[in-house]
C-alpha cells in the first residue's frame, strides 16, 4: 500500500525535508541531501541570487530534476515583506510552493500568527501553494487551513534551538483538527526527536540546523532519513497502552497451577 506525502496533490515518499542554510559549504550541504533522501529541499529566496543570475549560486548545488524547491519568506517581518519574496521566488521559476514565515519578534523568532493568517489568504489568491510556519495553537492552524493552505507547519521549539518539540499535546490537536498534512518544523535536535513527532502522528518533519550544524552533518542526515521512517512505521503499527501497573510478558493464563 502506498504510504505518500501528499501535498496539494503531489507525492512524496520521503517524510523529511531539509533546509539549506547554515552548511559548511554547499559541497556538504549537497552530501547531506543525498544522504537525507529528501525529496523537498527548503531555499530562502534572500539566499539565491536572482539578480546576478550569471554567479553561480545556491541552485547550482541542488539537482532540481531530483528535489523539489520549496522557496521560504525567512527574514520576512511583515506581511508585505513576506508577500514580496514570494513573489521573488516565483518570478524567478523557483516555484508555485511557498514555505510561508512571516516573523514576529527577532528575539524568540516566533511566527506572528495573525500576519501569518493574512499573508497565506493573499499568496492562496494568487495561486501559490502555501505551506505555514506557525505556532503550536490549534485555532490558529484551523484559521491557516480556512485561508487555503496546503499544510500546517508548527514549530517544535524556537528555530535552531534544538530542543525538541516542547508540546506534543498541542501538535496532537492540531492533527487532530485539520484536515491537511501537518509538518513539525523547526527546534528538532537529534533524531529521536523527529521519530517522537512522527510517532505522535505527524505528517513530515522538517530539518535544517540539527543537520547542517552537526559534527557529522551527513552523518546526522542519514540518522534523520532512519528515525523518519522508523517514526512513520512505529504510528502505523499502533503502540501498546501506557498501564499503571505491570503486565507479564508471558501469559499465566491455562497453565497448570
Amino acid at each position: 500500500m502506498s504510504d505518500s506525502l501528499v501535498i496539494a496533490g503531489r507525492e512524496f515518499k520521503s517524510r523529511l525535508m531539509v533546509g539549506t542554510g547554515k552548511h559548511a559549504t554547499n559541497a556538504v550541504m549537497k552530501e547531506c541531501l543525498e544522504r537525507s533522501g529528501a525529496e523537498i529541499v527548503t531555499v530562502a529566496v534572500r539566499r539565491v541570487n536572482l539578480d546576478k543570475p550569471q554567479e553561480k549560486s545556491l541552485l547550482d548545488y541542488i539537482d532540481t530534476k531530483k528535489y523539489t524547491i520549496l522557496p521560504n519568506t525567512a527574514g520576512a517581518y511583515t506581511v508585505e515583506e513576506a508577500v514580496r519574496l514570494a513573489r521573488l521566488g516565483r518570478a524567478a521559476g523557483l516555484s508555485d510552493l511557498v514555505k510561508l514565515e512571516v516573523i514576529g519578534d527577532p528575539d524568540t523568532l516566533l511566527p506572528d500568527p495573525v500576519a501569518t493568517v493574512e499573508a497565506t489568504r493573499i499568496l492562496v489568491e494568487e495561486g501559490f501553494i502555501v505551506l505555514p510556519y506557525t505556532t503550536q495553537d490549534p485555532i490558529v492552524a484551523r484559521r491557516l487551513v480556512e485561508a487555503g493552505a496546503a499544510t500546517v507547519m508548527p514549530l517544535g521549539s524556537p528555530i535552531g534551538s534544538g530542543q525538541g518539540c516542547l508540546d506534543f499535546t498541542a501538535i496532537k490537536m492540531i492533527i487532530d483538527r485539520v484536515s491537511v498534512p501537518v509538518i513539525v518544523d523547526a527546534g528538532l535536535g537529534v533524531p529521536s526527536d523527529a521519530s517522537a513527532a512522527m510517532e505522535t502522528g505527524a505528517d513530515a518533519v522538517l530539518i535544517n540546523t540539527a543537520i547542517a550544524q552537526a559534527g557529522n552533518p551527513p552523518l546526522m542526515a542519514e540518522a534523520m532519513k532512519l528515525a523518519v521512517e522508523a517514526g512513520r512505521m512505529a504510528y502505523k503499527s499502533g503502540r501498546i497502552p501506557r498501564r499503571a501497573y505491570a503486565s507479564p510478558s508471558s501469559p499465566t493464563e491455562g497453565l497448570p497451577k
